[in-house]
C-alpha cells in the first residue's frame, strides 16, 4: 500500500504507523464511567472509507490524516493531521 504523504511525496505504508481511526471525541472529564468504557473499548468496525490517524515514522515523522476504503486499502486522500493557523 502506498501513502500520498503531503511532506514527502509517495511512500510505502511500511515508513508509517497507524494508530486508528479518526473519532470519537474523548467523553469529558465528568462523564460517567460507562462513557469512558465504550470510549476505549467499543469501535466501530466499517466496510468502508475510514479516516485514519497515521504517523510517519520512518520520513518527515508528521501526522497524517489518511482517508482508506477498508475494503480494498484504497488511499483516496492524506492530509496533515493539524493544520497550520492562516
Amino acid at each position: 500500500m502506498r501513502i500520498p504523504c503531503p511532506f514527502c511525496g509517495e511512500r510505502d505504508s511500511d515508513e508509517f504507523l497507524s494508530i486508528g481511526t479518526v473519532g470519537p471525541a474523548r467523553p469529558d472529564e465528568k462523564a460517567s464511567l460507562d462513557a469512558f468504557v465504550d470510549y476505549l473499548h467499543f469501535r466501530d468496525n466499517p466496510a468502508a472509507e475510514t479516516r485514519e490517524h497515521w504517523h510517519h515514522v520512518h520520513g518527515c515523522r508528521q501526522w497524517l490524516v489518511v482517508s482508506r476504503d477498508t475494503r480494498s486499502h484504497t488511499i483516496s486522500a492524506a492530509e496533515p493531521a493539524r493544520r497550520s493557523a492562516p
